[in-house]
């Protein structure tokens, strides 16, 4: 039938019609690939998973965020970089890994200075400010953060003081943990966490500082007989997105991610706090030693974390100083 044979009236409705068959699809739709290095059943990953699935829940599916675990997308120390330079709109990275770009990303890295899940956060709080500045300068927008369980000593062999570790194949995955290797008199072995299976296997690695966390999901028991439990430090991972990814997004999908946000984090810490002690059972399930760290080595421990800390205090400067102010501030007393 010729277009002319049907009135005009006939044909708005046809299209109006068309037009109602489209009406699912109609609203604008934002997906966002999420870099992190971890595997899928690391408890941070499932964290990062179950984040996604919020977002996508509470935007009404406006927002979808698909999580590649295990450094699938880009490697541990890319990450930061992909995200500023548009390659990913989002990823979780580990602050400490960036201290050689600014000494603020590094503050948690200081052995012996926040040594439990209450001090670290309120180190958080003390850096958060300053951290948040700091990212949004360099075009990036902080989503939230959660602690790695604290940092413990895997060792080949028995160990009793630093003196035991001098020479030995130590794996350094952040400026903090290089720089312990070079005033312990160490080997320091750059190795990212995917790799960290192999290394130990193979001899590369000898011995770190990491969590119990990264241990268990390393399978570092399979090579490594020994966990010294120092609790030295408690690293944070923080989920970052780049400013314009964010700022394209509208406004009541940016608040529900935000919301989405804030109660990642706060799951995201108390499932690092209940994990602590599972890792380490589930470790010596394996087979592995979890030790006590003898005396000596506390004490030569607690004066690498003094060095460090000074030396710190010098790069970062009045922000540096102002962090570590906030954090010593004596609580205050409440009212009776």
């Amino acid at each position: 039938m010729k277009r002319s044979a049907l009135p005009l009236s006939a044909w708005a409705l046809a299209g109006a019609l068309g037009c109602g068959l489209c009406a699912p699809t109609a609203f604008a739709q934002t997906k966002w690939d999420l870099a992190a290095a971890y595997p899928a059943t690391n408890f941070h990953t499932e964290n990062l998973a179950e984040f996604a699935k919020d977002v996508d829940v509470a935007t009404g599916g406006k927002l979808k965020i698909t999580v590649h675990a295990n450094a699938s997308l880009f490697k541990a120390n890319e990450i930061k970089r992909a995200v500023q330079g548009g390659q990913a709109p989002a990823g979780e990275i580990l602050l400490p890994n960036f201290e050689n770009e600014n000494p603020i990303f590094g503050v948690d890295g200081i052995p012996f200075l926040a040594t439990s899940y209450a001090d670290s956060k309120r180190l958080y709080e003390a850096q958060k400010p300053v951290l948040e500045k700091l990212l949004n300068a360099q075009g990036l927008r902080l989503l939230y953060t959660v602690a790695w369980p604290p940092q413990g000593i895997y060792s080949k062999r028995e160990i009793t003081s630093v003196a035991n570790l001098r020479g030995i194949k130590w794996r350094a995955y952040s400026p903090a943990t290089a720089k312990i290797a070079e005033l312990i008199g160490a080997q320091p072995v750059t190795i990212q966490a995917a790799e960290l299976s192999q290394a130990t296997a193979t001899g590369a690695v000898e011995s770190m500082m990491t969590s119990g966390s990264t241990g268990y999901d390393s399978k570092l028991y399979e090579s490594i007989k020994y966990f010294y439990d120092t609790q030295a430090w408690l690293p944070k991972n923080a989920v970052i997105v780049s400013k314009k990814a964010f700022d394209a997004l509208d406004k009541p999908t940016q608040y529900e991610l935000l919301k989405s946000a804030a109660a990642a984090e706060a799951r995201g810490w108390k499932v690092s706090a209940e994990k602590n002690e599972w890792y380490k059972k589930a470790l010596t399930d394996k087979g592995m030693k979890i030790l006590p760290p003898p005396p000596k080595l506390v004490t030569d421990l607690r004066q690498v974390g003094d060095i460090m800390l000074a030396d710190w205090l010098k790069k970062a400067g009045p922000d540096g100083e102002a962090i570590i102010a906030a954090y010593r501030k004596p609580a205050p007393v409440a009212a009776k």
